[in-house]
């Protein structure tokens, strides 16, 4: 029997019992921000070039592994950008979850492209890799190297992998699936910084990769984004094209091609570079407030705590209680209450295929993100919780 009463007091055993609204998720800056950024501001140097851009640009690629990043404007941006360097043409379709965050659709609806809905794992919130394997034997057909929609006849050209709520996705399994299938894999990271399947960071399982460093992920430039990618030409053209397709030159204005204003401003890049300086400290904080979430929830005998799976390490960027059944009006009373109580939780996402822009995409059967849309609530999550709010102590 669901207990609104139960996960109230579940929650004052992890956060305490606060006087002010907790956030679901707010930024941490207790380490060089405001020197880095004051640098900027007495350099003169804010915009899109600067010391910190190709610094926190470094920084990222030392602590994923990728090779190559390119910083944006957001992670948004990113997503447009990458769909762009793997060649997404108008009328492609890429498959993406229908479970996610509005940007991955919209992104493959800038460049002319499909959005085509999957279904989720409940085991990690992402898509689920041997359902979308039984929908695709049934549903396309390969010629000429194509994956072809037996539908609508056209190319399913990509798929985006969302790392959801910093939980990977099967990415071997994944990998396997696409090449069968001949998709270009783009791996939305935006949620995933932190995060690692098989000893390796997210972004390192395709070609082409994002993260997002907005105010309410794991560390943040304010707003801003990267583009994750291992082969030296793409990341030189990515850094072109996001910086208006400008040749380099002292004083002359010369731009070869359609383009985009993408880049990051130096001030944001100096936010970066010290959160990133964080980003072990913060992780490991986060973690130990999953774990206290397991532990005190563990008692509720109608929910569980979405926990990393077998060979993964999560960043729990985002805390998810999960109903063993789904109860739509629980969710709402109870998101209500905890609010009442200052306590920020929130539900999922409404499932993209629901949205009035998207209503005539292609789908697969969609059981299970439905299902979940009904069964999941996010809970705080801020790295500094624990403390900050008189819970239990890290």
């Amino acid at each position: 029997m669901v207990n609104i009463e139960q996960g109230l007091a579940a929650l004052e055993a992890v956060l305490g019992k606060p006087t002010q609204e907790i956030p679901l998720h707010q930024p941490y800056f207790v380490g060089n921000e405001w020197e880095y950024v004051k640098s900027c501001l007495d350099s003169g140097w804010v915009s899109s070039v600067g010391e910190f851009v190709n610094r926190f640009e470094q920084r990222i690629v030392e602590y994923t592994g990728v090779p190559y990043a390119v910083a944006v404007v957001n992670g948004t941006a990113a997503l447009h950008m990458s769909l762009i360097l793997a060649e997404v043409k108008q009328h492609d379709e890429v498959l993406l979850p229908a479970l996610t965050f509005i940007a991955t659709a919209n992104a493959v609806a800038y460049c002319g492209a499909i959005p085509h809905f999957v279904d989720s794992d409940p085991t990690n919130l992402g898509l689920d890799v041997e359902k979308l394997r039984d929908y695709l034997k049934t549903h396309t057909v390969i010629k000429d190297n194509l994956c072809i929609n037996k539908t609508t006849s056209r190319v399913i050209k990509a798929i985006i992998p969302v790392h959801i709520f910093g939980h990977p996705v099967e990415m071997d399994a994944l990998q396997a699936l696409c090449n069968e299938y001949h998709l270009t894999i783009i791996e939305d990271a935006s949620e995933s910084l932190g995060s690692f399947y098989k000893d390796k960071h997210t972004g390192n399982f395709s070609d082409i990769a994002v993260l997002s460093f907005n105010g309410n992920k794991v560390i943040t430039t304010g707003g801003g984004g990267a583009i994750l990618l291992k082969n030296a030409a793409l990341a030189k053209r990515a850094k072109h094209l996001t910086t208006t397709g400008k040749r380099p030159h002292r004083w002359e204005f010369y731009h070869d091609e359609l383009a985009y204003n993408y880049r990051l401003p130096n001030i944001n890049a100096a936010l970066g570079c010290a959160q990133l300086e964080q980003l072990e400290q913060l992780v490991q904080k986060k973690r130990a407030l999953a774990k206290k979430y397991v532990e005190h929830f563990q008692p509720i005998s109608f929910a569980r705590i979405l926990q990393e799976t077998k060979h993964t390490k999560s960043n729990y960027w985002l805390n998810a209680l999960i109903l063993n059944k789904a109860n739509r009006t629980f969710i709402q009373d109870f998101i209500e209450k905890a609010h009442l109580q200052h306590y920020g939780l929130r539900g999922l996402w409404t499932p993209l295929d629901s949205l009035p822009m998207y209503l005539q995409c292609p789908k697969m059967d969609l059981t299970n993100t439905y299902d979940l849309y009904d069964r999941v609530i996010a809970l705080p999550s801020s790295a500094q919780l624990l403390k900050q709010h008189g819970g239990v102590q890290i």
